[in-house]
């Protein structure tokens, strides 16, 4: 592959569902690229259509209700909306892997979590059923279960919810994928299992060499692990560039009042009762969304042109976007 060309390019992707209330345009018109061996975050709210855009890259969106009606997904150049269900069978946790939010529900509870991980691998590998547990139990080790051999024949239930997180990512990571998607990997989990998961990832990402998209509304997290980010909002990508313009420099409103409340160590207010910053209002109802601007309504800085014409994403400088009619560099 070309050094310049991108592992991953998802283009004008528009996911929609049909519901008896009407259809909810969940993903509308979202562009990106992703680098081989990079790491690029995805950040927004809940319901701002992260984890749909993930779950469309793999054609996992149900039909019906859901349907992609819009765009194209090239991976190594072959786009995969055009591509039928048996080779995404081939690709789907061999070249591209998924880090589900919760494990305890994307587990099977009624096998040994060795099987499981076994079964991914002889799916894609052509290895005899011992020598696929051999590797599984390799898995276990490499992402520190204690006792791997042990856990090896425990079922999902008797593990802890940061050991089932364990396990999904050996499960993602047992057929060294080009390409994984961690969707929300520390969802549930306290704040030390979190960090260990997190520097887990980061550890195996650098001695595997997959690209990572990394889905989280944790935007430290997205500081820590990741060079480029795109903050999405009511289905949109509303500003995109590389982690440390979109942290230094934010440009578009909805962006900046999400680093706002991020609490920091060690800052002092005037007054101590001083609570974070919040962005007022709700993510408006995809049945019925605005005209203009989808954020018109919770923006600060909101002008009457945002309420009258849909905003289009610019490049405002290099590799630099921004959905807003008010932002500049």
């Amino acid at each position: 592959m070309s050094k310049n060309k991108p592992l991953l390019s998802v283009r004008q992707l528009t996911t929609q569902f049909n519901t008896p209330a009407g259809v909810v345009p969940a993903v509308r018109e979202v562009s990106f690229d992703l680098q081989d061996g990079e790491t690029l975050g995805v950040v927004g709210e809940s319901g701002s259509g992260k984890s749909v855009t993930a779950l469309s890259i793999l054609r996992l969106i149900h039909s019906p209700p859901g349907r992609i009606v819009k765009g194209s997904i090239e991976f190594n150049g072959v786009d995969l909306l055009q591509r039928d269900e048996s080779y995404l069978q081939k690709i789907r946790g061999n070249s591209i892997s998924m880090i589900f939010q919760e494990p305890m529900s994307s587990l099977n509870p009624l096998m040994k979590v060795g099987e499981q991980i076994a079964e991914v691998i002889r799916q894609h590998r052509q290895v005899s059923h011992a020598e696929s547990i051999n590797q599984a139990l390799e898995m276990l080790k490499k992402v520190q279960i204690p006792a791997p051999e042990k856990r090896l024949k425990d079922y999902p239930y008797q593990m802890s919810g940061g050991m089932r997180q364990r396990v999904m990512i050996a499960m993602a990571l047992a057929c060294q994928p080009r390409i994984l998607i961690a969707d929300e990997p520390t969802t549930a989990l306290d704040v030390t299992i979190q960090c260990q998961i997190m520097e887990l990832i980061q550890g195996l990402k650098e001695e595997t060499g997959s690209a990572v998209l990394m889905i989280t509304h944790d935007l430290g997290v997205i500081a820590e692990m990741a060079q480029k980010v795109i903050v999405m909002y009511a289905g949109q990508v509303v500003e995109s560039g590389d982690v440390y313009s979109i942290f230094d420099n934010p440009l578009h409103p909805y962006t900046q009042l999400l680093l706002r409340s991020i609490p920091v160590l060690g800052r002092r207010t005037r007054n101590r009762r001083e609570k974070l910053q919040e962005i007022e209002g709700m993510v408006p109802n995809l049945l019925n969304l605005p005209r203009g601007c989808s954020f018109f309504n919770r923006c600060p800085q909101a002008q009457d042109q945002c309420r009258r014409q849909a905003v289009e994403l610019r490049e405002i400088s290099p590799n630099r976007q921004v959905r807003c009619v008010i932002a500049t560099a």
